[in-house]
């Protein structure tokens, strides 16, 4: 009875392992008849989600039931609370029950405890653009998957090209395999640099790109963006985050806080190994540039949420914040 809960914002990725885990359970022959995708919208969807994983599958393979977009581990009313306890111990050996979310499991909830005792949970949440150590082992992991061998330099470059899409990360490492071909070589950066169009950055490199008072490449990099069909929100989200924890790291470092343990904790950094390089990068900066950032931020965000033209919008608060941080 294996019951697995896939959460996170990386969609691309989830759909993957649904698909891998289809593949794995169900008999191609009998999938009519042993997968149920139960949407939200669906009356009592989570009950009658439960009551088909109860029922044995039919012919060859393992049924598949999946709750989808499920909220039972950020609300769950006691009756339901019930009908869990009552259900996930006893589900058949041969049905595999799979609950997905968007949003992080509440940790405080009795539902979110009793699934973290039965079922296998996986992350996929989107990767911070700065954390390119978890970058560079997406990379490695999807090299490994596709089944392509990249050389050290290969992989950084699809890291500063690529960024934390996994979608399109997927895709240019198919068009690096087929480009392979037969060669058991490892590709290298040219290769990469000459089939992927490394022009188009992520909203990491329009971050740094802004903080240099680079206005040309932060307008070129915008076009490349919305371009590529990258969400405006998601853009300015990006920059919020990039932008926000370098004024944490300045506001420690101007407070004379050393312990990088207590600032990676402040500034919501995953490995405080990275502390030094943030403390480095924001020395010269000013730590008034860093304040002003946020409120542009946030007019920009509203701007957009209005209906506002995002590529006019995104070139005139960016060419406000290069003017900002040309100063320094």
């Amino acid at each position: 009875m294996p019951i697995y809960l896939y959460w996170g914002e990386d969609d691309f990725a989830m759909q993957r392992s649904i698909a891998a885990l289809r593949a794995q359970s169900l008999d191609p022959a009998w999938i009519d008849f042993n997968y149920s995708k139960v949407s939200p919208d669906q009356p009592d969807a989570v009950v009658q989600g439960l009551n088909l994983a109860m029922t044995p599958p039919f012919g060859a393979g393992s049924r598949l039931v999946w709750l989808a977009d499920t909220t039972i581990a950020q609300r769950c009313p006691e009756d339901l609370l019930i009908e869990l306890e009552r259900t996930l111990p006893r589900l058949p050996e041969e049905t595999v029950l799979l609950l997905t979310m968007t949003n992080k499991p509440d940790g405080r909830l009795k539902s979110t405890k009793l699934l973290q005792k039965h079922a296998d949970i996986v992350e996929f949440s989107v990767i911070p653009p700065w954390n390119t150590e978890q970058l560079v082992q997406q990379v490695k992991r999807a090299a490994q998957e596709v089944e392509v061998k990249l050389t050290p330099g290969a992989i950084q470059l699809l890291v500063e090209s690529i960024g934390n899409h996994s979608r399109q990360l997927y895709t240019e490492l198919e068009k690096l395999k087929l480009f392979a071909g037969s060669s058991r070589q490892p590709i290298d950066e040219t290769a990469v640099a000459q089939l992927i169009t490394t022009s188009t950055q992520s909203s990491f490199e329009l971050a740094k790109a802004i903080m240099q008072a680079d206005t040309s490449k932060v307008l070129s990099l915008i076009r490349d963006l919305l371009g590529r069909n990258e969400a405006p929100l998601r853009i300015v989200a990006t920059l919020v985050t990039y932008f926000r924890t370098r004024l944490w790291i300045k506001l420690m470092q101007e407070a004379g806080e050393r312990d990088e343990r207590e600032i990676a904790r402040l500034a919501e950094v995953n490995n405080p190994k990275q502390v030094y390089f943030l403390q480095k990068e924001v020395r010269p900066i000013p730590l008034s540039a860093l304040t002003q950032t946020l409120p542009i931020l946030m007019e920009l965000e509203f701007s957009l949420k209005f209906g506002a033209s995002p590529l006019e919008t995104l070139q005139t608060r960016a060419i406000e914040l290069c003017q900002l941080y040309g100063r320094v």
